[in-house]
Parts: C-alpha cells; sequence; structure tokens
C-alpha cells in the first residue's frame, strides 16, 4: 500500500463513529467484507491495530482514536477542497453546512427548509444543532460555514447579520393567575417563580435578564434541558415560563393543561441572527441562505 487512501479514513471515521463494521459499511455504501478488509490493509501499512474487534462491535485502539481525530480534520480538508471548487463554477450548489441552537431549529427549520429547497436546488444543505458555544467553536475551527443563533455575538473573524426579532410568550397552568389576563405586562411577573433551562442555553439567559427587571425568580431545584420539557412542566402545574414565538405556532401550541398569553408592547424579545467566518468561500451562499430565513419571519 503505497499511499494511505481517503477512502479508507472515511471507512475508519465511519467505524469509530458507528461501533460496528456493518453499520459503518452501510453509511459508505459498500460491503461489509469491502470494508474489513479496507481496514485490515490500513492497519498492516501503519503497522499497529487500529480497531479492536469485539463480537457485537468495536472499538477503537489508543492509536486508533489519535488516528481518528487527524483523520476527521484529513476529510474535513477535503470536501472543503471540494467545496471551493463546486463554488467557483456555482456559488448556490455544493455543501452548506448549517447550524441552529435547539431553541431555535426545531420551529424554525419547519418554516425556512422547503423555502430553502425551492431558492436553492443544487445546494445541499447540511443540518446540525448546537447550543452557543460550540457552534461558535466549530465556525472558527471550519466545520461549520454558518450558525443561526441569538445576537449580539462579537468574535473577531466572525461576522453577524440580524434576520429577525422574535418576542417572548408567557406559558402558565391554566389555573394560575396570569392565565386569567389577556395580556400580560411585564411587571405582571412580579414575584413569580418562572421555570428556566439549564445553564449554557441562551434563551435561560435571555429569560434570566426579563427577570432582573424585576423581583421574578427561577425555581432552583428545576433545570430543563429543552422547551418541550418546560412546556410540559408548566401544563402540570409547576410553574410559568417564558417560550420564544415561534415554540408556540401550530403543533407547537399550548397542550391541554397550559394557557399561552403575549406580553404587552413593547414585547420583550430576542434578535435571531446569521453568523459566519469574514473568510468563508461560501458568502453567496450565505447570503441568500440568510435572504430566505429573514423573508419567512419579516
Amino acid at each position: 500500500m503505497a499511499d494511505i487512501k481517503l477512502k479508507d479514513l472515511r471507512y475508519l471515521v465511519a467505524v469509530a463513529d458507528s461501533g460496528h463494521f456493518g453499520k459503518a459499511a452501510e453509511r459508505c455504501f459498500v460491503s461489509q467484507p469491502t470494508l474489513s478488509a479496507q481496514l485490515k490493509k490500513l492497519e498492516d501499512y501503519l503497522g499497529v491495530p487500529l480497531i479492536e474487534r469485539q463480537p457485537r462491535g468495536a472499538l477503537l485502539t489508543p492509536a486508533g482514536s489519535e488516528i481518528v481525530a487527524r483523520a476527521r480534520r484529513i476529510i474535513e480538508a477535503s470536501d472543503e477542497v471540494v467545496d471551493i471548487a463546486r463554488t467557483h463554477k456555482d456559488p448556490l450548489a455544493g455543501r452548506l453546512r448549517v447550524a441552529f441552537l435547539p431553541t431555535i431549529g426545531p420551529y424554525l427549520l419547519p418554516i425556512v427548509v422547503p423555502k430553502l429547497r425551492k431558492a436553492l436546488p443544487r445546494l445541499e444543505l447540511m443540518l446540525y444543532e448546537y447550543q452557543t458555544a460550540p457552534m461558535l467553536e466549530k465556525l472558527r475551527a471550519g466545520e461549520l460555514d454558518l450558525g443561526i443563533l441569538a445576537l449580539p455575538i462579537e468574535i473577531d473573524g466572525l461576522v453577524t447579520r440580524p434576520l429577525y426579532d422574535e418576542p417572548f410568550v408567557v406559558a402558565a397552568p391554566t389555573n394560575h393567575p396570569l392565565a386569567d389576563r389577556k395580556q400580560i405586562r411585564v411587571e405582571d411577573l412580579s414575584g413569580v417563580t418562572l421555570l428556566l433551562l439549564e445553564d449554557g442555553h441562551c434563551l435561560r439567559d435571555q429569560a434570566l435578564d426579563v427577570c432582573n427587571r424585576i423581583d421574578a425568580e427561577e425555581k432552583q431545584d428545576f433545570r430543563a434541558t429543552s422547551i418541550e420539557t418546560l412546556r410540559q412542566m408548566v401544563a402540570t402545574g409547576a410553574g410559568v415560563t417564558l417560550l420564544p414565538e415561534l415554540a408556540t405556532r401550530g403543533s407547537h401550541a399550548a397542550p391541554r393543561g397550559l394557557v399561552l398569553r403575549p406580553f404587552v408592547k413593547p414585547q420583550p424579545s430576542r434578535r435571531i441572527g446569521a453568523i459566519w467566518r469574514k473568510s468563508s468561500a461560501r458568502q453567496t451562499a450565505i447570503q441568500v441562505v440568510s435572504d430566505v430565513i429573514a423573508e419567512q419571519l419579516v
């Protein structure tokens, strides 16, 4: 084996991700014997075992773990080379890796993905979900092309663009005094105990900002991992929370036991925006994707 082949590194990463030769072969669109044989050749060439073969799966050896980490970077760089070439041929074709916050993606994607596919039929959208910190890290590392998150964000080398403002809505149990009001003033939350997301979610920080304007308090013995957990806990009568407006539309409307009430204007809100690397080769596609998203939420 004169050189390490890129496809063999892809096979190795697939085994690392799936922990199983059969699943890795399916992911790589090859037969399991073919994948196994190629990885055995890779091990022979390198002179070290990379995979610990087990009856029900596969584990990486210490050497395998180190090599996989580098293989991921090599594969990423190779894919970027292809993307750059495609971009020069057609700026609105090829792969675009887009990440959304967990408090944005589930509610925004059903609205914008059909529009994006219609507007950009040659663009291959790869969609991910990350909280703010890992999203920014992956953007700076070149592992993502575009992020959709809450602003403001100011980081050297990254560019932001506001897309839309999303008001907050009060979610309260049906038997709570706030349920009797048609609209809520921020002052009405004075003395109310709020259910919030766990640390790491920017929605938590935004809700705390509203709390800090008055003497509303956070429920100290509870931290939700998702908006859906918050919604269900409110429905059981555990407390009150603030939800982004998109998370209250359509199928995400109030379940039994919960009512939704808008704030009196000016409503507390969060600003949602796009963020990308200033040096990105995908500027044209990024701008068009951002335009489509903004147009749907005006």
